[in-house]
């Protein structure tokens, strides 16, 4: 293809994206790939100038505006600008600027974020606000006023404040970016996954959809925010010289400003500031894409001119990329250690902020479904930071129709057991103890102190025997022979001995530690010994169904289910049989817990966190000995939540019910009688 012939097709293929993005807001493509594009059209063109024509993406900002909206002619060009991408693109900038100005010129920057919403041009007539308008195609926009007058970010005079004695201009026009933060952003798709409607693809799109409504109570609806940045055009008022000034002129008449503007004294600083954003536009509650980086005196700014259609004293510096586009090619299911099934995409190679992303996770399939995500489909996948890529939705406007919908797994990919899915629970989950996927997770968990408690058996020792074949599922510890263990690297006949020492004591553990090393889910130590204390041996809580555990004070659904569920496993029920032929008890020896005092009696705990001088195990024991009780969920009955450091959802819930929180010391005291 000739050089001609490649314009042509950039051009063609520049507009439709820009038409895309800017009128239709559903673009089909990241803007990282729109960048390579355009900065592909501009260097052809830079290279052979004679073949530049005045149609050209590259001569122009924006995008013809949509026929829906009345049109509006900008007082002056709402211009876009050049690109950078690193600090070396920076300096590259100042040292074009520089062949310019004075050898001694000093300069003096504005770093802006470079926020990634609509552009919207605001004008004032006497302080009172009389247009408002999109940017469009960089001279010609979209009538939005009626909508932008929903925003309450919108000053409708100016000043705003009646005891101001600011004066303002008889005529002004603003620009600004209209944009959604991302908490609401999310509450919106909330909303929607409960109304079962089609969820947003991502805040631009959705903000400036909302703004572009035929009706503007859908855009009061919508919880959009406004930053302003520029004056467009000003008469019968002062305008500062300097950006910093300006943004502070803005604010003073009464319009947002972002507060994240920094002044830079030197390029240097400019440097800086651009790798702090790097590493905290994850934490922001806006996107956005860059930074912008002006030269601060306006005045010279303007003197400089134009490269093009870009003013030459503003850059804007664009972050590495976080978001491309690929093809979802197959989905794999990998089985996690406490046995979930995470469904993870498998893509055509892409690049994404210098490193290749082949695959990426689907978060679970209620995710999939909600999103109605597609093998074959053309997906936006994004990567923050050190966080997994994941895929933030199907591109649907690709679709070719030769995409396949992705099935809900109806048996574990690993061991071909049913799978279950708990009441409330998005999440698929693996329920059988002899899983190969989980097989080592779960003897790591059944050896544990607060489980079987076996001495010398760690995850080591877990992963080689089950590389060797000496176990398939947790009974087969109690099966391992001095002979074959001795044959294996690095065992000893001491540490062969004081293995084996450890596994024959630890069948004299109590059922309930038995229970909890059978790594149920939601059964940990206070769970079992709430249900061996209430039905007495292993059988009997096999035999109860999800019903009639729920009865059992202590016992929420999600917990019921998933014990029935266990117990009902064929190869759960075969596990429990070897466990028993292996000479471990399955029932307690029904004595009732000995009670030094009645300080408790009557009184329920939930014990959460971390304690600074008691384990779990210790607290609920200190409990019961005073009369009390130890539950494993909080409920409306729940007298006290004990809390140590990083409680989780339990405090939370407690906050929620209005149950009272304790920490240990208040626990001890309660003790004494204090």
């Amino acid at each position: 293809m000739d050089v001609k012939d490649r314009l042509d097709q950039l051009r063609q293929e520049v507009d439709y994206h820009l038409y895309r993005y800017h009128v239709l807001d559903s673009p089909v493509i990241s803007d990282a790939e729109y960048d390579a594009l355009y900065r592909e059209l501009l260097a052809l063109e830079e290279a052979r100038p004679e073949l530049v024509t005045p149609d050209s993406p590259t001569q122009r900002a924006g995008a013809t505006p949509s026929d829906v909206f009345a049109k509006v002619r900008h007082p002056a060009p709402i211009l876009s600008l050049m690109n950078a991408f690193d600090a070396e693109g920076l300096r590259a900038w100042r040292a074009r600027l520089g062949r310019l100005l004075p050898a001694d010129t000093h300069l003096q920057y504005v770093v802006e974020p470079k926020l990634d919403g609509l552009t919207v041009v605001l004008t004032y007539r006497d302080g009172r606000f009389v247009q408002g308008a999109t940017r469009g195609d960089g001279e010609v926009g979209e009538d939005v006023t009626a909508n932008l007058r929903t925003l309450r970010g919108v000053p409708k005079r100016i000043p705003v404040d009646p005891r101001s004695d600011v004066q303002p201009p008889a005529y002004l026009a603003v620009r600004g970016e209209v944009f959604l933060p991302l908490d609401k952003f999310e509450a919106l798709n909330a909303e929607r996954l409960a109304a079962g409607a089609p969820l947003y693809m991502n805040p631009r799109n959705t903000a400036a959809g909302s703004l572009r409504q035929l009706d503007p109570a859908k855009t009061a609806e919508r919880p959009l925010r406004l930053y302003c940045y520029d004056v467009v055009a000003i008469d019968g008022g002062d305008l500062p010289a300097r950006q910093w000034e300006r943004l502070a002129y803005l604010r003073q008449l009464g319009f947002p400003v972002s507060p994240d503007n920094r002044h830079c004294a030197n390029l240097d600083e400019v440097v800086t500031v651009y790798e702090e954003w790097i590493e905290r536009r994850n934490r922001i509650n806006y996107e956005v894409d860059g930074v912008v980086v002006k030269v601060d005196d306006r005045v010279l700014a303007e003197e400089l001119g134009y490269s093009g259609k870009d003013p030459r004293g503003a850059l804007a510096m664009k972050f590495p990329a976080r978001e491309k586009t690929t093809t979802l090619l197959d989905l794999q299911v990998n089985v996690g250690r406490t046995g979930v099934l995470a469904p993870n995409a498998v893509l055509e190679p892409v690049e994404i902020g210098g490193t290749t992303v082949s695959r990426a996770t689907l978060h679970n399939f209620d995710e999939i479904a909600r999103k109605d995500i597609r093998i074959g489909d053309r997906v936006l996948v994004k990567r923050a930071g050190d966080v997994i890529p994941y895929i933030v939705g199907p591109i649907v406007d690709a679709r070719n129709g030769d995409e396949r919908p992705i099935a809900l797994p109806a048996v574990c990919p690993a061991c071909g057991q049913p799978v279950l899915q708990l009441p409330d629970e998005v999440g698929l989950y693996c329920e059988n103890a002899a899983c190969p996927a989980q097989l080592i997770r779960r003897v790591e968990y059944f050896v544990s102190r607060g489980a079987m408690d076996i001495d010398g058996f760690g995850t080591q020792t877990a992963s080689l025997l089950f590389e060797k074949g000496l176990i398939h599922d947790v009974a087969d510890i109690y099966a391992l022979r001095r002979e074959d263990l001795l044959e294996l690297e690095g065992f000893k006949d001491k540490k062969v001995d004081n293995l084996l020492a450890g596994i024959a004591a630890s069948k004299e553990r109590p059922v309930a530690r038995l229970l909890t090393a059978l790594g149920i889910r939601f059964v940990g130590s206070v769970v079992a010994g709430v249900l061996v204390d209430s039905l007495g041996s292993l059988d009997a809580i096999a035999a109860a169904d999800a019903e009639t555990l729920q009865a059992i004070d202590g016992i929420g659904p999600r917990t019921a289910v998933s014990v029935a569920a266990w117990f009902a496993n064929e190869g759960n029920r075969a596990l429990i049989e070897k466990l028993r032929a292996a000479g471990l008890s399955l029932a307690a020896e029904r004595q009732p817990p000995a009670v030094s005092s009645a300080q408790l009696a009557g009184k329920s705990f939930v014990i959460t966190g971390t304690l600074p001088t008691l384990s779990r195990d210790e607290a609920s024991a200190l409990i019961v000995e005073h009369g009390g009780k130890v539950s494993g969920s909080v409920g409306k009955k729940t007298s006290y939540v004990l809390a140590g450091e990083s409680a989780g959802s339990k405090l939370a819930k407690a906050q929620e019910l209005g149950v009272a929180v304790i920490d240990e010391a208040a626990l001890l005291a309660m003790i004494q009688g204090d």
